[in-house]
């Protein structure tokens, strides 16, 4: 298999809006000239949500030659201009529509597991960028829980090497799960990295500076990462990578249309034939409506589900591809304990981008433990208002909470992300309360189990003992969820399954879901790069059946 022309996407880059110095004049010399689509014209594939797995099926598609439009409910961010070093004023980087949560364990939603605009929640991830293990894959065969996959890792292997190479990724040499490198070497640390590191070679634990999709070094017009610490907030320089940065000038210097602030409201499928026809969106609004050969949704773990029961019809009364009641469950978040300690010395852990060392000498299943799965470490660097939410967290108020924020300089903090297990009950469904645009929003049901909390504890004991190690006299902890995935998950049968293992559904044969809801389990990784990467093999699929004339619906004219 050839990948794509690294040479082509770096070239996309340089003529991108990534110099601070010429940023807004490239920026609008892309839109100026971007390809702009009828409503009227039939495109080859329209996706919904221009985040990590919709970006890249929309530059690979484009770059094969396909009328590509891409709506996204968000703005379309400009980085000169939007992005701001203040940790308030980034707010709005969140997907902050009404929705419901509930369930015994209710998941806050926000600004760690939602983004807004063009380019997703890449735009404010941290930038940590591990692959999935081996093992990920196949839970239910070797432990006895979660789902097997309807691939295996070696079938994405090819495309972590892809994508990797595309951000790019700096770190050292990786010795979990499939051992590999990186194409940058790692950045220096700062203060918190410092303390981990100490502290996990004191307790015996390996660990490793990265992975990161931070350049190490000039890439393109991209310039080397300055360590502002602002990553949360939308990098000001463009050194972290984000499909804003990378993907989606290389989509629109290859002719792909993408539309901003177009909130999509149904997916529209011919009852006779049993296809996609394109989809309804609102605009200032108005509904407008765009017709396709092709439809992929990538809105995420909820939006997606959402959109699929919004998209009832006579063919499919319970919601779009829902014949089997499977969408909108299997929703997972990753526990995200996380856990600070205070050192005499200062350790001023915001003078750094938080992703800086991580280990994963707990992913795996512990045989000696009493539960499956396991979990990551990695550092963090809460900024002051996040730190505050830490401390009162812990029922300090008043003069004690600010003492405890006179002494934040002195405080090192670690996060894990713990693997919670799927669950069929986890769900997204339709609520009766309306969105402003008149649309039932989502209700999100969460609860965990057993294991769940059990993964939770030994998370915490790891990183007060990492802390401990390095000489931290005083360690808190407070509870959090990080990462959605799942809600309409790949599988080998429709039973048990939305899509296939091309990410076709199974009910609508040219309807594709490239978003993070394919995920049947969702390992102890941060899952960006594993969306990017099943979206990117996606796009060869749907290519290479249209060329053998496989799906006659799918097939560019």
């Amino acid at each position: 298999m050839r990948g794509p022309d690294y040479a082509g996407i770096r070239a996309r880059n340089d003529s991108a809006w990534l110099l601070p110095n010429d940023g807004d004049r490239a920026q609008h010399r892309l839109r100026d000239d971007m390809r702009r689509y009828d409503e009227d014209d039939e495109v080859d594939l329209v996706v919904i949500g221009a985040g990590a797995g919709g970006s890249v099926l929309t530059q690979r598609l484009a770059r094969a030659g396909w009328k590509v439009v891409c709506l996204d409910a968000g703005p379309f961010w400009d980085p000169d201009r939007d992005w701001v070093s203040d940790e308030r004023g980034s707010h709005r980087l969140y997907w902050t529509e009404p929705r419901q949560i509930g369930g015994t364990d209710p998941v806050p939603l926000g600004s760690n597991n939602s983004g807004r605009g063009v380019g997703g929640s890449m735009v404010h991830f941290a930038g940590y960028v591990p692959r999935f293990h081996p093992s990920d894959f196949r839970t239910r065969t070797a432990d006895g829980v979660g789902a097997d996959w309807p691939i295996a890792y070696t079938d994405l292997r090819p495309y972590y090497e892809q994508i990797e190479q595309e951000l790019p990724v700096a770190g050292q040499p990786w010795p979990w799960g499939d051992p590999h490198e990186y194409p940058h070497h790692a950045h220096p640390v700062g203060g918190n990295g410092d303390v981990f590191l100490r502290g996990a070679a004191a307790a015996g634990i390996e660990a490793r500076v990265g992975p990161v999709a931070i350049t190490n070094g000039r890439f393109g017009n991209r310039p080397h990462c300055i360590y502002r610490g602002f990553c949360l907030q939308g990098c000001k320089v463009d050194a972290k990578a984000s499909p804003l940065i990378t993907h989606v000038p290389d989509a629109l210097a290859h002719g792909a249309e993408i539309r901003a602030r177009c909130h999509v409201s149904k997916i529209l499928v011919d009852d006779a034939t049993g296809l996609a026809t394109g989809v309804t969106y609102l605009h200032d609004g108005l509904e407008h409506r765009q017709r396709a050969r092709a439809v992929a949704v990538a809105g995420y773990s909820i939006e997606t589900p959402r959109l699929l029961l919004l998209s009832a019809s006579r063919r499919f009364p319970d919601g779009l591809c829902n014949d089997h009641d499977q969408v909108g469950r299997y929703l997972m978040v990753q526990g995200a304990p996380q856990t600070a300690g205070r050192f005499d010395s200062e350790v001023r852990m915001y003078k750094a981008p938080p992703p800086e060392v991580s280990s994963e000498a707990f992913y795996e299943t512990d045989p000696t433990k009493p539960y499956k799965r396991g979990w990551s470490i990695q550092t963090v660097s809460p900024l002051p208002i996040t730190w505050s939410e830490h401390v009162t967290a812990q029922g300090h108020w008043g003069e004690v909470l600010r003492e405890y924020m006179r002494d934040y300089i002195h405080w090192s903090t670690l996060g894990a992300l713990c693997e919670f297990l799927p669950q069929p009950d986890n769900r997204v469904t339709l609520a009766d309360e309306k969105d402003r645009h008149g649309l039932p929003v989502a209700h999100f049901s969460y609860s965990r189990c057993d294991n769940d909390r059990q993964l939770m504890a030994a998370a915490q004991a790891s990183m007060e003992t990492i802390l401990r190690a390095a000489g931290a006299q005083e360690v808190m902890t407070v509870q959090r969820y990080a990462h959605l995935v799942g809600g309409a998950r790949m599988a080998r049968r429709p039973q048990d399954g939305v899509v296939d293992a091309d990410l076709r559904s199974f009910a609508v044969p040219n309807l594709y879901v490239t978003d993070g809801s394919v995920l049947p389990t969702q390992g102890s990784a941060n899952p960006a790069l594993t969306i990017m990467s099943l979206a990117a093999r996606a796009a060869d699929r749907m290519i290479a059946a249209a060329r053998t004339g496989l799906v006659d619906a799918e097939r560019p004219r």
